[in-house]
């Protein structure tokens, strides 16, 4: 009888490359030596990210670990943990903590304006002293490779959400820098610092800014933006962020 084991190892390779990735690791190399050589091999995760999208059939360049590129999908996904303030403050650095320190609240809110995605729920809102609070992303960590972030240099998307309230003026700016694998600044942006008066509209505001031609040797992206109110008002009067994102555009 004819067994799964007769196939050719180029035929039992299509097959594999059809089952999930995580099956393919937790349980497909489990069943026998060879098929743990077959699925560690280059071959079945390039065909997995050419066919499901994640990597393009006429690029010149390849992956230093075809598995790291097709588990973590580093192409247009925020690279950002927590942008959104769903889990706290994890996986953000608080720089800066003054006034009443930074705090989450909820949306909608009364004070001001709706956030245009109604799936946001939360952001994150400053005092009446400086708030900053950082984050830095491992771009290699991230299923990136050194061949593409120092030749291809794909465009690096920033964006960022902000908003006052109704009732009180404040301030808000955005840093962000790219930074080689010792964490030196190859490239920057800086927002100017952005004054909202008190009785503005409250809008939510979308400031976004695209890295290009940065040059090679970046590794990490370090963002962070921070704000306060102008009133120096006790409480949380300040600017309100969320929504954050750092995408990589190839």
């Amino acid at each position: 009888m004819v067994t799964i084991g007769d196939l050719h190892e180029d035929v039992l390779m299509v097959l594999l490359s059809y089952i999930p990735a995580r099956e393919l690791v937790l349980t497909c190399r489990l069943v026998c030596r060879a098929w743990k050589e077959l699925i560690d091999k280059v071959h079945i995760w390039k065909r997995m990210c050419i066919r499901d999208g994640y990597f393009k059939r006429d690029w010149d360049i390849s992956p230093e670990d075809w598995k790291k590129l097709y588990f973590f999908r580093p192409f247009q996904r925020n690279l950002l943990k927590n942008p959104c303030a769903e889990e706290d403050f994890q996986c953000w650095t608080i720089d800066i903590n003054g006034g009443d320190r930074w705090k989450i609240e909820d949306l909608p809110e009364s004070h001001s304006a709706n956030f245009p995605n109604k799936d946001i729920n939360k952001y994150f809102v400053t005092s009446y002293g400086l708030c900053r609070k950082s984050q830095i992303i491992d771009l290699v960590e991230n299923g990136l490779w050194s061949h593409l972030l120092d030749i291809i240099q794909p465009d690096i998307v920033v964006k960022d959400w902000y908003a006052a309230r109704y009732d009180c003026g404040c301030i808000y700016k955005l840093r962000v820098s790219l930074l080689s694998e010792t964490k030196s600044v190859i490239d920057k942006f800086e927002s100017k610092k952005i004054r909202i008066p008190q009785w503005s509209d409250a809008n939510w505001n979308e400031i976004v800014h695209v890295f290009k031609d940065y040059g090679p040797g970046v590794r990490y992206i370090q963002f962070s933006h921070e704000g306060k109110d102008t009133q120096f008002w006790a409480g949380w009067y300040g600017i309100r962020v969320t929504n954050s994102s750092v995408t990589i555009e190839p």
